[in-house]
């Protein structure tokens, strides 16, 4: 039985990445040995499909189950297609979340916890628009 977890950094004791499909880096893990393996995300910087790619990339690797912070529905019917628990909701550093799993702390996530897109960034921007609508409304009116 392998693990792969969603992680920021290449060992054990790095922190989840809360992203599934734009992680830096999966850890996949063995449990009963204590061995795992750093496997970069190539769709980590993708600029769509990101989900999609680390979740087939993911399959590839032979897991049980999937350990993340979030996960999209696109990378979630990839998982789950493939017979993959997928666990939302972990945080922490891998070696807790891997105990955390062994302990039967986690339960599956019955469908995506997050939107499409939803790790892409971006952000709220400054709302620089038209500059219409600015007047406060506040003439006589006529009689």
């Amino acid at each position: 039985m392998k693990i792969a977890v969603s992680a920021a950094g290449p060992a054990m004791d790095a922190q989840i990445d809360p992203r599934f499909g734009r992680c830096q880096q999966f850890i996949v893990v063995d449990p009963a040995t204590g061995e795992f393996e750093a496997v970069d995300n190539s769709g980590a910087v993708a600029s769509g499909g990101a989900g999609i790619s680390a979740a087939q990339m993911i399959v590839k690797q032979g897991v049980e189950a999937v350990l993340t912070g979030n996960c999209g529905p696109n990378a979630h019917q990839v998982l789950t297609a493939a017979g993959i628990k997928v666990v939302t909701g972990v945080s922490g550093t891998i070696n807790e979340a891997v105990a955390g799993y062994q302990r039967g702390a986690y339960t599956a996530a019955p469908q995506a916890d997050v939107p499409s897109h939803f790790g892409m960034g971006g952000g709220g921007g400054a709302g620089r628009g038209m500059g219409r609508g600015m007047g406060r409304g506040m003439g006589r009116g006529r009689q």
